[in-house]
């Protein structure tokens, strides 16, 4: 029998298998602690929340394809969606610096979902300069990023009133206010 390096505790399997949850020693693995999770309408209004704006894109960019640079009726309804998204989301958390770092998190999770789709959806591939897809998704996103900052400092100053309706109208309709006043700045001023 060889004996153990000098400074060596001698190998002990039982305190092996204490580091080792019992699930996996047994080869089953448990579901989390709180499954019913996804049953609760928060989780589905915070999931709403964050795939608002990417809904809104894929349906703009599926059904009626950007054709211009310029200002269009969807650029706002996407800035707005994102920015309204976010502030639902926000919305969902108790506590000041909750809700504003789930509406910021959202804003930043559904703007890079919007170039992704507007990346994905564009039929036409330009190496100078963007296509109209892309831009449009690109702009807006930024736009409705924007609007859901101006609403993640709201949402942390009415984290702590009781009515969660209060909690999404008032930034919702910062959100969407911002984000409308930034497509022009975004954009220019063409005409849509």
């Amino acid at each position: 029998m060889t004996e153990a390096p000098p400074g060596s505790q001698p190998h002990d399997e039982a305190q092996e298998e204490d580091l080792v949850p019992v699930s996996v020693r047994l080869g089953n693995v448990v579901p989390p602690e709180d499954p019913e999770d996804w049953t609760r309408p928060l989780t589905w209004a915070a999931a709403a929340g964050m795939l608002l704006g990417p809904l809104v894109a894929l349906a703009w960019f599926a059904l009626w394809t950007p054709d211009r640079l310029s200002i269009l009726p969807g650029s706002f309804i996407l800035a707005a969606a994102t920015g309204i998204g976010a502030a639902l989301t926000g919305s969902t958390q108790q506590g000041v610096l909750r809700a504003v770092t789930a509406t910021v998190a959202a804003a930043l999770f559904a703007a890079l979902v919007v170039v992704i789709a507007g990346a994905l959806t564009t039929d036409v591939r330009q190496v100078l300069e963007a296509s109209p897809t892309l831009a449009q998704a690109f702009g807006a996103a930024t736009a409705g990023f924007c609007g859901a900052l101006a609403a993640a400092a709201l949402a942390g100053a009415v984290a702590h009133v009781g009515s969660r309706m209060a909690r999404v109208v008032a930034p919702a309709a910062v959100a969407t206010a911002v984000a409308v006043l930034v497509v022009p700045l975004i954009f220019g001023t063409g005409a849509a």
